[in-house]
């Protein structure tokens, strides 16, 4: 294929995997949403799941960003911990790295990631079951490179 030919097929979409069906989430769900598969009709559609690329197993233990959001991790001020103590913050790092790769790999145009997710969570994360205010780590180092990210509830 022609690199005229892709620029006339629609965008390249990077999508949180679950939002896509895929049992990806920590408990080894999904979180389909409904509109988000009609856009592969005119869009190519990559899913990604930031956690597993990092090389986390699914189903996985929960984990939380510990202080502030993605950005406070990707400078070094905080760390991402699971329920169980251990420190995962390096495999989000490696995940958010992998899908930033992906991204330009693929020249994407937008990322409709996961609300709430501490890789993914566009606008807010979880922290002790409450929502808090900030991005995941992959939405975070997306954002700081100037893709698109939307939030997907």
């Amino acid at each position: 294929m022609s690199t005229d030919e892709h620029s006339t097929q629609g965008k390249v979409i990077l999508v949180s995997a679950c939002l896509l069906a895929l049992p990806t989430r920590y408990d080894g769900e999904s979180k389909e949403r409904s509109g988000i598969r009609e856009l592969a009709e005119e869009n190519c559609l990559i899913p990604v799941c930031p956690e597993q690329l990092g090389g986390l197993p699914t189903p996985r233990p929960p984990a939380e960003i510990e202080e502030g959001d993605g950005e406070a991790v990707l400078a070094g001020n905080s760390a991402v911990t699971n329920e169980l103590g251990d420190d995962v913050t390096n495999n989000y790092l490696d995940g958010a790295h992998c899908v930033l790769e992906i991204a330009s790999v693929l020249d994407a145009d937008l990322a409709l990631l996961k609300e709430g997710s501490p890789a993914c969570g566009v606008t807010r994360i979880k922290r002790a079951d409450s929502d808090v205010q900030g991005m995941g780590v992959a939405a975070a180092l997306l954002a700081r490179e100037a893709i698109e990210t939307k939030g997907v509830e």
